[in-house]
């Protein structure tokens, strides 16, 4: 067996990477950066840019498993390719935001492109980064101990990267995930004030919530760039799904019953172990919050 990780380097990809090593299975990791990534010794680094199939001809030479990072705009090229250089099962990084009818135009044509291929495919499609909150809280963690956030009670079920990676790590080694789309969340449902408190914990120092409206939240994400400027709008409910101005994108997290109601299932039962916490979580990230 030889499995293909693209988007070795991303925050699930090196996990996968990792995990398919400590388990002797040969792996050939693909970085789209000449210079060799931080790999594990005995891994295979090639290169190769999802982006331009043209470059994959030697990251595709000998797999028959594949760990495909999601790319739309090229997705049906490279699967043509993968399949026709001899991969027989495709494991599809996606999001739970497929199933909700929200993600209709990123992780969707690539699930599609792998379906039509004709290989064993299995989605993994998890529900929110628990990574989310590294990326709109750690700049101001960072700088003055205080996380700005107009929802403190707003609660859902966030994943760790670690629980992703083991899930795709089952179904890129394992039997029985052929035609399978694994849709999952974290194990707890935590409030966005409870998650501050994990953070604080694992750091061993306070942090202050502070609470304001939600155009303000956006203004302090689009000021710091990055995933938080990116995402503001989808994520603090400024987006219109709809399309016709009906759905203002309520993405603001259920509270209460109605988040209880819609406990996901975990990675524990796919990977048959304990699904990653929230506070597991924090501890393992507290230095990318110092």
């Amino acid at each position: 067996m030889t499995v293909l990780v693209t988007g070795a380097t991303g925050n699930v990809g090196r996990l996968v990477v990792r995990r398919l090593h400590d388990e002797g299975v040969r792996v050939r990791a693909m970085t789209r950066n000449s210079r060799r990534p931080d790999l594990p010794a005995g891994v295979e680094a090639v290169r190769g840019d999802l982006a331009s199939p043209d470059t994959l001809s030697e990251a595709l030479r000998g797999v028959d498993r594949l760990y495909l990072f999601p790319v739309p705009e090229t997705a049906s090229e490279v699967v043509g390719r993968a399949v026709e250089a001899g991969v027989r099962r495709i494991v599809t990084l996606s999001s739970g935001a497929v199933t909700g009818g929200y993600d209709t135009d990123f992780h969707l044509p690539v699930e599609q492109a792998v379906e039509r291929s004709g290989a064993e495919w299995t989605h993994v499609r998890p529900g929110e980064f628990a990574l989310n909150k590294l990326w709109l809280w750690g700049p101001s963690i960072r700088a003055g101990s205080v996380v700005r956030d107009p929802a403190p009670e707003a609660a859902w079920y966030p994943t760790h990267e670690a629980d992703i990676a083991d899930v795709a790590v089952a179904a890129l080694t394992g039997e029985g995930h052929a035609g399978t789309a694994h849709t999952f969340g974290g194990p707890e449902l935590i409030s966005h004030r409870e998650q501050v408190g994990a953070i604080s914990r694992a750091l061993g120092r306070a942090i202050r919530f502070e609470v304001v409206t939600p155009e303000e939240a956006r203004g302090h994400y689009r000021a710091q760039g990055g995933f938080a400027a990116d995402n503001a709008d989808m994520l603090l409910g400024f987006t219109d799904y709809s399309g016709d101005g009906t759905d203002p994108g309520a993405w603001v997290d259920a509270v209460g019953e109605a988040a209880a109601a819609a406990a996901p299932a975990t990675a524990g039962e796919v990977t048959g172990r304990p699904a990653r916490t929230f506070a597991e979580w924090a501890r393992d990230h507290a230095d990318d919050f110092r």
